[in-house]
């Protein structure tokens, strides 16, 4: 008895004012005999009744058998989803789907020896997915695209030998790239590269031969990694450069030598 009173004086439950997750109907959902019961999907969780991406992708982490179904779904976000759970055989009907968020989930996916078809891709993230997931071998298929960094993501893979294609690239980022991974014996061509940093890691990595190529470097930053490894030749035409440091330097360097 007194438990039954306790029950019937206890205040009514009050719905939560604050969750605002959307939720469907599921008395009419197809899937409630097939699904529901089953716990293989769940109202305001997993459902693909709602414009929710968060519920649309539980959904089918539960019924990937289903995705096959929805690759002409009128809502862009379930084709992106389904696109993460579709066989692969079948990922080439997506390929050139309306939207580019597909068409990413695509590339991401898809088998890579197919990714060919889509490295004339409109969208520029698809191109970037791949060219990161192309191997060195096929990725010089990127190597003029229009966008840099497609192009940089080319320079990073890109086997050595081939770099030299990419030495005169239009952006600095690419460049940087190719300077970084270039062949020490292909350096000298980008001595003269116009950005400054770009030709102090050259100096870095260049032949001690080449290097009198960049002793009057207008940069006196490249001067200087040029003194710190330039032979003694090269280190007696640097006694006068016009920056302190780098004369200092050389003056150091050259009594070192002296002094053995």
């Amino acid at each position: 008895m007194f438990e039954a009173a306790a029950m019937q004086d206890s205040p009514p439950a009050t719905p939560d004012l604050q969750d605002h997750t959307p939720r469907a109907d599921c008395a009419q959902c197809s899937y409630r005999s097939q699904r529901l019961n089953l716990g293989r999907c769940r109202p305001g969780d997993a459902c693909i009744q709602v414009k929710s991406g968060r519920q649309i992708d539980r959904f089918f982490q539960n019924n990937p058998d289903l995705a096959p179904q929805y690759k002409t779904d009128p809502f862009w976000e379930i084709r992106a989803i389904i696109a993460r759970y579709l066989p692969q055989a079948q990922l080439h009907e997506l390929i050139h789907d309306p939207d580019e968020t597909v068409r990413r989930a695509v590339a991401a996916r898809l088998p890579v020896e197919d990714l060919g078809v889509l490295i004339n891709d409109p969208d520029r993230e698809v191109r970037i997915t791949v060219a990161d997931r192309l191997p060195p071998n096929r990725v010089e298929m990127l190597v003029t695209d229009d966008d840099y960094m497609v192009r940089t993501l080319v320079a990073r893979s890109l086997p050595k030998g081939r770099l030299f294609r990419m030495i005169y690239d239009k952006d600095r980022q690419v460049r940087h790239t190719v300077a970084e991974r270039l062949p020490v014996v292909s350096l000298a061509l980008m001595a003269d590269d116009p950005e400054d940093d770009i030709r102090r890691l050259v100096a870095e990595r260049i032949d001690l031969a080449s290097l009198v190529l960049m002793y009057q470097d207008q940069d006196w930053v490249v001067r200087y990694r040029v003194a710190e490894r330039a032979l003694p030749d090269l280190l007696e035409k640097m006694r006068h450069d016009p920056e302190p440091d780098v004369r200092a330097l050389v003056e150091t360097r050259l009594a070192e030598r002296l002094s053995f």
